[in-house]
């Protein structure tokens, strides 16, 4: 039939055999496969949350998608065009549809997100200095470059926009004796995050970036945005950056840490989109400068992409060995085999993506221009 014509077609092009005995060979179990994958990245992912085909190495299979260059392919193109001109006609990071990924993904039981995390809540890159670090080295590494980076001290007022479960918030307090004021869009992230720093310097705040300025009435010494940028998107960049610059002393710091792409585009993958993380895309290294060019002078632009690599293989490992711990949570979210099987695409065609450096991770240090009379210390020797 034309549908399995096209699919086995596209799928050579990516040197992948189905049913072949290489480890990306895809098995196909259901012939409705070759009908749903027609349909791009969106129908090849429903069908492996439902079983309909199965693969020894999920990121040896994306790494040859993405080698392979697949995005030129007639099924890509077709199904890629609708969701580019949506985002061009729409605002879809406005208030009310930024909510969506807030409800849908971060307001998961955090009882999930424990069984596969580390003991600081790090859901955004961990840094994997050593071949003996594990997660929870990883997790240290990564809180500490930041706060070194930030140069925070006893002295500081901190922002920290998109806090997460607040375990930054928690780190940069604990070891640092600053005072931070956590924001997040998640209740159930906010709520966590206030239990979670009791008794150290920590105010969390809900609301949304765009209102921070009417809602803290408040400069800053050093502000961190960390894994957020990837849910603001390419129109609302720009107004992002003038709250940071707004929020921010003339003479504090301000880092960013967010995943880049390679490609410039204005929207996720359709698969990740739906499933993942709602109306999210991660920017170009032009669509990012664009917006930094005017409010800020860059002092460091650094990529760890590869250790994005290490932790979600680390993220994946823990999540298969404590699957059983999942599956029993009681909760109204149901952690069943189909929700296990689409954590593991998430995790492992993420994974490839950095792997190939599709996908990066960004740390940019900056200052508002034209205020900083120094070199960046940790670039002056």
């Amino acid at each position: 039939m034309a549908f399995k014509r096209i699919v086995t077609n596209t799928l050579a092009r990516a040197d992948v055999v189905v049913n072949g005995e290489r480890p990306w060979d895809i098995q196909v179990h259901n012939e409705r496969f070759y009908r749903r994958a027609a349909r791009g990245t969106l129908g090849l992912g429903e069908s492996y949350m439902d079983g309909d085909w199965d693969v020894e190495s999920l990121d040896a299979l994306f790494r040859h998608f993405v080698t392979a260059e697949l995005r030129s392919s007639l099924i890509y193109r077709l199904n890629h065009a609708s969701l580019v001109l949506r985002a061009r006609l729409r605002n879809l990071q406005s208030k009310r549809r930024s909510l969506a990924v807030a409800e849908e993904h971060y307001d998961l039981d955090h009882r999930m997100y424990e069984q596969f995390l580390g003991p600081w809540n790090q859901y955004t890159c961990c840094f994997f200095f050593n071949d003996d670090d594990d997660l929870r080295q990883a997790e240290v590494n990564k809180l500490e470059i930041i706060c070194n980076k930030l140069e925070i001290d006893e002295n500081d007022r901190v922002l920290d926009i998109g806090c997460g479960w607040g375990g930054f918030a928690k780190y940069a307090a604990a070891t640092r004796g600053c005072e931070l004021t956590g924001v997040t869009i998640s209740t159930e992230q906010a709520q966590f995050a206030r239990d979670h720093t009791e008794g150290l310097p920590v105010d969390i705040v809900l609301s949304d970036y765009r209102d921070l300025p009417s809602t803290l009435d408040s400069k800053y010494d050093k502000i961190l945005i960390c894994g957020m940028l990837e849910h603001v998107g390419y129109k609302n960049y720009r107004s992002l950056m003038q709250v940071v610059s707004h929020m921010l002393d003339d003479d504090g710091l301000f880092l960013l840490h967010t995943i880049g792409n390679s490609d410039e585009t204005l929207i996720a993958d359709r698969w990740i989109e739906k499933y993942i993380f709602r109306n999210s895309m991660a920017p170009s290294l032009p669509q990012l400068a664009a917006a930094l060019q005017g409010p800020f002078t860059v002092h460091a632009w650094e990529n760890y992409g590869h250790y994005y690599s290490s932790t979600l293989q680390a993220w994946y490992d823990k999540f298969e060995k404590n699957w059983d711990n999942i599956a029993a949570l009681e909760s109204k979210h149901a952690f069943d085999e189909k929700f296990r099987r689409m954590w593991r695409y998430y995790l492992l065609s993420s994974k490839a993506m950095f792997d190939v450096e599709n996908l990066l991770l960004w740390q940019i240090v900056m200052s508002k221009a034209g205020k900083r009379t120094s070199v960046y210390d940790r670039v002056a020797r």
